[in-house]
């Protein structure tokens, strides 16, 4: 029988141990071997996407809200990007990034003195596969499910099927975005560490219908992750983070009338 947090610690160490092997070939790939693996994940992710937005046309949400869950989705992406933007969270997580990334460089003692446009494009190459792997591997209906289920002792058999899909995508997000993708594992251990323990504590505390919500919220989230991956528009998903926390509100709200 496995110990509670036994899903997100595996989870961890295969997105280490798939990160450190991205690293270790990222190197010897072409440029445009690299880019096509970019744009492999970014149409995987979409298909992923997809699948977790549908979920707006869940049974449970729509026996708890009737026809109002298009809307509920809406209102979350709406009061959850206002909120993040007014509070730069997609400026605060860059920063944080690129203060790891600094320190992460001054640590491996790089000789020589890059020029100003080399440090700022390492900087964002670091960013960008910090975060979009952050929120690919952290936001999500396994990430929920998987974690909920894992504190109440249900098993852990959704953080398992999770964490095999993250160590290969980390083995590939690592060979095109560099050492950032490696910081994930720290988000997946505090997110999906954080969800554990609020499972142990407050058992189900989320309805059907709530999570059908914050899936869907998810999975629009994915959409704009996708994007990026794929060079559409730079969409911060940054700033939608709190409508995750909207979405299972509103649905409170909205099924309470």
């Amino acid at each position: 029988m496995s110990f509670v947090g036994a899903g997100t610690a595996l989870n961890t160490a295969t997105v280490v141990i798939g990160s450190l092997a991205g690293l270790a070939i990222g190197n010897r790939l072409p440029e445009r071997t690299r880019s096509i693996v970019t744009t492999g994940l970014g149409l995987s992710t979409l298909l992923m996407a997809g699948a977790s937005a549908f979920a707006v046309f869940d049974r449970a949400l729509e026996a708890a809200v009737g026809s109002a869950g298009m809307l509920i989705v809406l209102g979350a992406l709406l009061l959850g990007g206002i909120s993040g933007s007014l509070l730069r969270i997609e400026d605060r997580l860059g920063g944080v990034a690129g203060w790891a990334q600094g320190l992460v460089a001054r640590r491996r003692g790089r000789s020589g003195a890059p020029s100003v446009g080399d440090v700022s494009g390492e900087r964002e190459r670091f960013i960008e596969g910090w975060l979009t792997t952050t929120l690919l591997f952290c936001v999500g209906p396994l990430t929920i499910l998987g974690s909920l289920d894992d504190g109440m002792g249900r098993g852990i058999d959704k953080l398992a099927l999770k964490a095999v899909l993250d160590g290969f995508a980390s083995m590939a997000f690592a060979a095109s975005f560099g050492i950032g993708v490696l910081l994930s594992a720290v988000s997946v251990l505090v997110v999906q560490g954080l969800l554990t323990v609020l499972g142990v504590f407050l058992g189900s505390v989320l309805d059907g219908a709530q999570i059908a919500a914050l899936t869907s919220v998810g999975g629009l989230m994915l959409v704009g992750i996708a994007f990026r991956l794929l060079e559409i528009k730079q969409v911060p998903v940054g700033d939608l983070l709190p409508a995750l926390l909207f979405a299972p509100a509103l649905v409170s709200v909205v099924a309470a009338f």
